[in-house]
């Protein structure tokens, strides 16, 4: 109350107004009626794709692989989990895509890798790096 005896008006934040017209117009027992809506359950879904991305970015170091087994696992499993709650559907599907893109990736360095060292193993040894390159280009190119 002020000095006169009469009540100051109340000020309303934009918050308030907007939760209670919110509120208001949300029927009982629905989620803008007072409660918040479920929370995402399914942390396998996220950390398989977590493990999906990173493994992507470390395939050429042969973690990637490694990592990408370890994501289709819990991906799968992600999945499972979202059939029943129907949660994180679309993280555990990009978990296990992106888990099997690092394990082909990984398998595929690994391949080029052996290849080149096939192809290349008189070369190991040389005096310079200008000979190592020459020797290279000798074997790669079949001259």
């Amino acid at each position: 109350m002020n000095t006169q005896g009469t009540a100051a008006p109340t000020h309303h934040t934009a918050t308030a107004g907007a939760l209670s017209a919110r509120t208001a117009s949300a029927p009982p027992g629905s989620p803008g009626y007072g409660t918040r809506p479920p929370a995402d359950r399914n942390g396998l879904a996220t950390v398989a794709m977590m493990l999906g991305v990173t493994g992507l970015f470390t395939s050429i170091v042969f973690a990637g692989g490694l990592l990408g087994v370890i994501g289709v696992v819990l991906g799968a499993v992600g999945l499972k989990r979202a059939g029943r709650t129907g949660m994180g559907r679309g993280r555990a599907i990009t978990g296990v895509v992106t888990s099997f893109v690092a394990i082909a990736v990984s398998v595929l360095f690994a391949l080029f890798m052996a290849w080149y060292a096939n192809r290349t193993q008189e070369c190991y040894q040389p005096d310079t790096f200008h000979q190592y390159t020459q020797c290279v280009r000798q074997h790669l190119t079949g001259n």
